[in-house]
Parts: structure tokens; sequence; C-alpha cells
């Protein structure tokens, strides 16, 4: 039998090309930051993993990875005890770390998980080659051959400022109705999604309201959803649902914090989906008791790997509350452990989200493709993908380029600031 012990585990924080997209914090940076993990088998078996790279998630990482040598692949649940043992170790060291972004509340208990996760999904993806298994079968067998995922829609700029050493894309420019429209039009053209998410929060309500009217018009019938990420008060959230109630799918995060979105769902009269208010388990119970989510939209970076989201779905089924698939700017070997934990979910009945179309550059081999906007659920060993060597270098050498060294922390206010340089992170709520 193939000895399972590790041997080695190899870190590589890469910086990835990421289009001028905007959000209630700001607009992308040209480049985001990624975590490759690979732990390597004493067998000659090596997983990969990934995860965010932002400094703060690689500090952690790293004592992680020095402790996982000498223990089994195979042993999962292990990967939290050590998790705990960092984290003592480097809130002693370091005081606590928080997690940022769009994510809720901050807590380093969301950053331990985030780094869990990228480590788990490494282990089964050794643990499915050193079987002959796909990490479907690792997680109980797959449900459904092929995953369908949402056209991700972000108003947008043609460009990254001059001087920003940004990659080119051909997506232009989307900054009203219009614009999203033909944005809709080539996500449907080139790999055949048939349900849209706009990401809104970037201009006022009725120029977004105006947006979802012309997606309906273009796309009729089509399932369509808009998340601001919780920039608008209770009232103009009610606003916008009225408004809306007749072509939505769901309305995702449209005010902050579980209280607040407890009050829209009492009057919307259209589900309200989040990422934001439950991140974590801790914060079911608030959620589902207040009657404050229809739909969780999880994310196995958050939650700490496959199986917890696999436990996420499994809590949601039995308080008849809805799952989806969350997505923040990832690379194919996310996408490969998002659409092998998708196909082993019984209660997914809503399209997936995914920012891989927006990406140019991937680590794999083959980048995985999209037909009729779904992703075919592999049965190769493993999550079925091989990393590219030439391709993981040459992203590695930009993040130790010290030029790009500002870029190794993503802020969106920061990139925000490059176009104007009074900007500042709004107050919530904006609306």
């Amino acid at each position: 039998m193939t000895d399972l012990t590790i041997t080695d585990v190899r870190l590589t924080p890469v910086l990835v090309a990421d289009p001028p997209l905007l959000n209630a914090q700001g607009v992308h940076q040209p480049y985001t930051p990624r975590l490759l993990i690979e732990v390597v088998t004493a067998g000659g078996v090596t997983g990969v993993g990934e995860t965010y790279g932002d400094t703060k998630y690689l500090e952690l990482a790293r004592p992680f990875a020095t402790r996982l040598i000498g223990r089994q692949v195979s042993d999962l649940n292990g990967l939290f005890v050590v998790a705990d043992e960092v984290s003592v170790a480097e809130e002693r060291v370091c005081g606590q770390v928080d997690v940022g972004g769009l994510r809720g509340v901050q807590t380093a208990d969301k950053l331990r998980l985030s780094v869990v996760s990228g480590f788990e999904v490494a282990c089964l993806d050794a643990c499915g080659k050193a079987l002959g298994l796909p990490v479907h079968a690792l997680l109980g067998g797959k449900l459904r051959d092929a995953v369908e995922y949402s056209a991700y829609l972000f108003y947008k700029y043609a460009d990254h400022p001059a001087g920003a050493a940004a990659q080119q894309d051909d997506w232009g420019a989307a900054l009203d109705p219009a614009g999203i429209v033909a944005q809709a039009r080539l996500f449907h053209e080139r790999y055949g999604f048939a349900s849209f998410k706009l990401k809104g929060g970037c201009f006022p309500p009725d120029e977004e309201i105006a947006a979802i009217r012309a997606l309906a018009e273009a796309f009729p019938g089509k399932p369509l959803r808009l998340d601001p990420n919780g920039a608008w008060s209770v009232a103009t959230s009610l606003k916008v649902a009225d408004a809306l109630r007749d072509v939505l799918e769901y309305l995702e995060d449209p005010a902050l914090g579980t209280p607040a979105m407890a009050e829209v769902a009492a009057e919307a009269g259209v589900p309200l989906a989040t990422n934001m208010c439950v991140t974590t388990f801790a914060e079911i119970e608030e959620a589902f008791r207040a009657r404050a989510v229809q739909v969780v939209l999880c994310d196995h970076h958050y939650w700490g790997g496959l199986r917890n989201t696999q436990q996420l779905a499994a809590i949601c089924r039995t308080f008849g509350v809805g799952v989806s698939m969350h997505s923040n700017t990832h690379l194919g070997v996310s996408l490969a452990a998002m659409t092998h934990v998708a196909s082993t979910v019984p209660n997914l009945h809503h399209a997936c989200d995914s920012h891989y179309p927006w990406q140019s550059e991937d680590v794999l081999t083959e980048r995985l493709t999209f037909a009729d906007g779904r992703v075919a659920v592999s049965d190769a060993p493993g999550l079925g993908v091989e990393l590219d060597r030439d391709k993981v270098a040459l992203l590695h050498r930009r993040w130790l380029d010290g030029s790009f060294a500002a870029l190794r922390d993503r802020d969106d206010a920061a990139a925000m600031r490059m176009r104007d340089p009074q900007w500042v992170t709004p107050d919530v709520p904006r609306w």
C-alpha cells in the first residue's frame, strides 16, 4: 500500500491578473494574491490545494505546513487540531489576526478556517491519487455529472489606470445597463450561462434596478440575482425588492448583518441569500431563528474545506434553507474543488457563483471549461487537475518581484484611489 506519510509541504504564493471589477469597497487591483499548497507523501504522491494568498493567510500557513510533516495525509480531522495549535502559538507572538474583505464580521477563526481549507483540499487530492479515486468519491460520491454555474456580472472599467502594469482584457467597460447586458451576452455566448448575478452596491440603487430590468428584458425567464454586499439600508433594500420582486431569483446581502437582513426578509417578498452574515457555523443559529436568510452561499474556503461544506448543506436542508456556492477571485484548482463538492450536495438547487471566466491566467496544464454553463465533474483520481510548473513559476516570480509587493494584500479601496485619490470605503449603509 502507498505510504501516506507527509514528507514535504510546498507553499507557493502567486499573483494572478484580475480585471478592474467594481464592488461596494472599490475596484479589483491589477493582480490578486492566491496561495498554492502542495502536500507530498512518502509514497511519491503530491496533492494540491488553493486558498487566499494575502500576507495574513501566508503567515498562518507557514507554521501550519511545518507541523504537517510526519502526519498521515488521510488525517483530515487532525488538520483542525493543527490549526488550533498554530493559532494559539501565533496569537501569543502576534496577537489576534483578523480576516478582511467582503465577508461580514471579521474574526481570526475565519482566517484559520480559510487556511485549513487549502490544506484539506490538497490532502484529499493526494488521497484520491493514492487510492485511484476522484475526490467526489472520497466525499460519498457524486449526485450529478456536471455542476451548473452562474454568469458573474460586474460593473467594470475598460482598463486599469495607466502605469499599473496590468494585463489587458477584451471585456470592455460596463458602467450602465446597456454595458451590463452586453457583458451578459458575452458570458452567454462564450460559456452558455443561463443564470446571471450582478455585483451591485456600486451605483445608486435606481441605476442597479434598471440594470436588472434590462437583463430581464434581454434574458426573459432566466434566473437573476443582485448582490450589493450590504450597502443598503433596510428601507432601500425593501424598495429594491419591491421593484424587482417579479424577476429576482434571490437578493443577496442587501443589508448588513443578521438583524437588518431579518427586517428585510420579513417584508421583501423575495428570498434573501447571504455569504456575509452566515459564514461560520456559530452564525447559523441567529440567522435561521430570525428567518433572516433563505439561501446560504457556501464557500469551502470560508468554511474550512469540502467536508465542512457538506455539513453546512445538511444543516440547511434540515431547516429548509436553500444552498448555493459563493466565489471570490480564484484559479482552476479551487474551481475543481468547488465542482467536486458541489456534485455531492443533494440540495444544491441554485447555480453556483464563479469568477473563473474573468481570470485570463491559470496554473493548470489544461483550463477547466464551461459547456452550457456547466463544468463536468472529473472521475480522474484526486481533483483531476495537474499543475503547469512553468505557469506556476511565472506567477510566483511576479509575487517575488518587489515592484508588485504592494499587491500581495488585496485592497480594493487602494485600487480605487489610483483613479480617485480622495476615495474612502463608503460607510454602510451607503444608500
